[in-house]
C-alpha cells in the first residue's frame, strides 16, 4: 500500500513539473510593455520594435496631457509603407501582422508651437518566438500512466493558460485605466487651474468696480458750496 501511494506522489510530481514546462513554454509567445514619454512642442519622436515573421504587433496610445489632447501618429513597415496614420488624435489602436525587420512609429507634435505632449502607449507582441524552439508538446511522450490518476494533464495547462491569458488581460485593462486616469485628472487640474484664475479676475474687477461706484455716488451728493468756501 505503502509502495503504491509513492507511485502515485510521483506520477503527480512528473505530471505537475510536465505541466508547468508546457505553460511556459506556451506563455512566452506574449509579450506586453508600455512606455510614458514628454514629446516638446515642435519636435517628432519615433520609436522601432523588431518583429519577426508571421507574429502581431499591437499598439494603444493616448495623449495624457497637453493642449488640446492630440497628436499626428503614424506606423511604418520594414520596407517603408506606412501602415496607420492618425491625425491630431487623442488616442488610437492599431494591430497589424508583421514580417521580419523592424517597425517604425512616430509621434508628431510639430503644429504645436507652444504646448507640450505627455504621451502613453503600450505595446503588445504575439507570437514572437517563432518555429524553430522545441514543440511544447513533446513533454507529452515522457509522462506515462496518468490515467491512475484519472486527471488529464491537457485540462490543467488549458486551464493554466486560460488563467494566464485572463491575469494578462486584466493587467493591460489596469494599465489602460490608469492611463485614462492620469489623463482625466490632467485635465481637472488644468480646467481648476483655469476656474480659479477666472475667478480671481472676477473678484478684483468686482471689487474695482465697487470702489468706483462708491466714489461716484459720494461725489454726486458732495457739497460743493462748501468746497467753495
Amino acid at each position: 500500500m505503502v509502495v503504491r501511494e509513492l507511485c502515485v506522489f510521483v506520477l503527480v510530481a512528473v505530471a505537475h513539473w510536465a505541466s508547468l514546462s508546457a505553460a511556459a513554454a506556451a506563455f512566452s509567445q506574449s509579450m506586453d510593455s508600455d512606455f510614458t514619454f514628454t514629446l516638446p512642442a515642435g519636435r517628432k519622436e519615433c520609436f522601432f520594435q523588431t518583429m519577426k515573421k508571421d507574429a502581431s504587433l499591437e499598439i494603444e496610445y493616448q495623449v495624457l496631457d497637453g493642449a488640446g489632447l492630440d497628436v499626428d501618429f503614424y506606423l511604418s513597415s520594414p520596407s517603408g509603407n506606412v501602415l496607420a496614420r492618425d491625425h491630431r488624435k487623442s488616442d488610437g489602436v492599431h494591430t497589424v501582422e508583421t514580417e521580419d525587420g523592424d517597425y517604425m512609429f512616430c509621434f508628431d507634435n510639430s503644429f504645436s508651437s507652444i504646448s507640450e505632449k505627455i504621451i502613453f502607449f503600450e505595446l503588445i507582441l504575439d507570437n514572437m518566438d517563432g518555429g524553430g524552439e522545441e514543440d511544447p508538446e513533446d513533454w507529452r511522450e515522457y509522462v506515462h500512466g496518468t490515467d491512475l490518476l484519472d486527471m488529464k494533464l491537457e485540462d490543467i495547462l488549458d486551464a493554466m493558460n486560460s488563467v494566464k491569458a485572463r491575469l494578462g488581460k486584466s493587467v493591460q485593462i489596469q494599465t489602460l485605466l490608469r492611463a485614462f486616469e492620469a489623463r482625466d485628472r490632467n485635465l481637472q487640474e488644468s480646467n481648476s487651474q483655469r476656474v480659479n484664475l477666472w475667478s480671481i479676475t472676477n473678484l478684483l474687477v468686482m471689487v474695482l468696480v465697487s470702489g468706483v461706484q462708491v466714489y461716484l455716488l459720494r461725489s454726486l451728493f458732495e457739497d460743493k458750496r462748501k468746497s467753495r468756501t
